[in-house]
């Protein structure tokens, strides 16, 4: 396919183009950000908390074994490099713009809706019990026997922020997206049956699920905050990803809508190179179906793909 080559479409020479035709994508992360951080600075709702509530908010406080700032490291920061290593083998603007777009989407729309759920329910943490009363001294309201905290505003405030667990859902909206994205790249459903593929898109879930048992452990979290939270997360991922990257169980699930779109536009430009006889075989010509066609000249000719799949037939 002369007029669709490796490397054509690359961050210099088309990675403002892209990025223009996006800018209002751009645009609304940007209102998302500022939504979460009033989401951060906002009062969550202090739900009633009885005196005889105490007994399953007694858990000590504990330090995080992933603290916040590792967050944003698995949840994003992972993710790019996966994706900035692909870019670096196949030299494909598209996919680099698209995948790092629908990555951020995942994690910040996750992230505000979590936000907004904390602040909207105020279930108390674990340790909330310490954090009310950090001298162990339990203060009650005479009449309501509500709690009557002397500990840390601050410290109170976070208390109120339970359900579900931010960790969690951070944990598999950017790692969830990884994991959709690299069973498009390496075709884990080209049905062959290599079970290594399944093993290596496990693995980002894997650590999410880590991420989400370690909220459990230490006392942060009730086992329902960190499975709505998983829920929640996995969830956004797919639909992000899914606007931006056909489904990884589709012949053409390497590959972002953009790409083939440009490509389909260049053959119209072009009818003569519509069908490369070098690039069509005949298994593919006998379904006789126009999207089959116009797809079969953008069959993806990454090594790292190549070295995995051998022969690309379908």
């Amino acid at each position: 396919m002369p007029e669709i080559q490796l490397g054509a479409h690359t961050v210099k020479s088309h990675g403002v183009k892209v990025a223009r035709t996006h800018m209002h994508d751009w645009l609304i992360l940007l209102l998302l950000i500022v939504i979460e951080v009033i989401l951060n600075v906002i009062e969550p709702f202090h739900r009633f908390v009885g005196e005889d509530m105490m007994t399953d908010l007694r858990y000590p406080m504990k330090d995080n074994t992933v603290p916040f700032w590792a967050v944003p490291i698995l949840a994003i920061l992972l993710p790019f490099i996966v994706i900035l290593v692909y870019y670096f083998i196949r030299r494909d603007v598209y996919d680099l713009h698209h995948a790092i777009l629908g990555l951020l989407f995942s994690v910040l729309i996750t992230g505000v809706i979590t936000d907004a759920i904390k602040d909207a329910v105020g279930r108390p943490r674990p340790d909330f019990f310490w954090r009310c009363f950090p001298d162990g001294k339990g203060v009650f309201d005479p009449v309501t026997k509500d709690v009557m905290c002397t500990g840390l505003k601050s410290v109170i405030k976070e208390g109120h922020k339970s359900f579900p667990s931010g960790h969690t859902s951070w944990s598999f909206a950017g790692l969830g997206f990884l994991a959709l994205y690299l069973s498009g790249k390496i075709r884990v459903f080209d049905r062959r049956g290599h079970v290594a593929k399944l093993c290596i898109v496990f693995l980002p879930l894997l650590i999410a699920a880590l991420v989400g048992i370690s909220r459990v452990d230490d006392y942060w979290h009730h086992w329902q905050d960190v499975f709505a939270g998983g829920l929640l997360g996995i969830t956004v991922a797919s639909f992000c990803y899914l606007q931006f990257f056909p489904a990884p169980y589709e012949v053409d699930g390497w590959g972002p809508h953009a790409y083939f779109q440009m490509v389909a536009e260049s053959q119209n430009v072009n009818p003569s190179n519509a069908v490369n006889g070098s690039n069509v075989e005949e298994s593919d010509l006998e379904g006789g179906h126009e999207r089959e066609l116009s797809r079969v000249n953008t069959h993806d000719s990454s090594p790292i793909l190549e070295g995995m799949n051998g022969t690309m037939r379908y």
